[in-house]
């Protein structure tokens, strides 16, 4: 256990190097940071993804189906077995990742975690397959299960709920999150790029509140580089 955290706390100390240096261009063929498998409601096996993040030649990466890592440790797998047989080729960094559903001011909002230790007690209730309900659903004790397995917390595309991201970022933020998912394509426009009027928005917030901002398609199909 001892040298799981110890992996785990690097881990996440080089996503909280890479976070810093996330912007507009970042997305989607640098680093994409959220992303579904057929584990949740994506239609990409892992295998095909980590085919898809090579080829397009991605530095880092985090699978973040919900509620489940299974998707994740099939792909960790297969990445692993690739680098054996690609000694010399270039791999992208994959971070464990998860989505989590919570609430957040009476609203329903995405927590997206990253660089945690899968095996961690206070995790395994959000890796269940289902969300949680009760104490474990509110958002202040969502971000701190992922604290304390050694990850971080990001409020997923904030601007989407039924509250204003004008609300649920200073809350996200007093809760203790570690960052907000700047760079997002609301609009799925095709080439992705992240929405300008939601982005200047939630990056303002960002700077405001001390987070970082964090970029991913929200890959729901069969291409990494869209949404749908």
């Amino acid at each position: 256990m001892v040298v799981n955290f110890a992996r785990t706390s690097a881990s996440t100390e080089l996503l909280k190097q890479v976070f810093q240096g996330i912007n507009a261009q970042s997305c989607p063929k640098l680093f994409n940071f959220h992303m579904h498998t057929v584990y949740s409601d994506g239609r990409l096996s892992p295998d095909i993804l980590m085919e898809q993040a090579i080829t397009i030649g991605l530095k880092g990466l985090a699978i973040t189906d919900h509620h489940s890592v299974c998707g994740y440790q099939v792909a960790q797998k297969w990445l692993e077995d690739w680098q054996w047989n690609h000694a010399d080729s270039s791999i992208p960094y994959l971070w464990s990742g998860v989505e989590i559903n919570a609430k957040l001011l009476d609203a329903e909002v995405h927590i997206l975690a990253y660089g945690f230790e899968i095996k961690n007690s206070c995790i395994k209730p959000y890796l269940q397959g289902l969300a949680t309900t009760g104490k474990e659903y509110q958002a202040i004790n969502v971000i701190a299960a992922i604290h304390d397995a050694g990850g971080l917390a990001v409020l997923a595309h904030p601007a989407r709920y039924r509250r204003s991201h004008f609300d649920l970022i200073p809350k996200a933020a007093e809760y203790g999150i570690d960052g907000v998912e700047a760079f997002y394509a609301y609009k799925n426009p095709n080439p992705w790029k992240p929405c300008k009027v939601q982005t200047a928005e939630v990056k303002m917030l960002a700077e405001e509140y001390g987070l970082f901002s964090t970029c991913g398609t929200d890959t729901h199909g069969l291409n990494l580089l869209q949404r749908l």
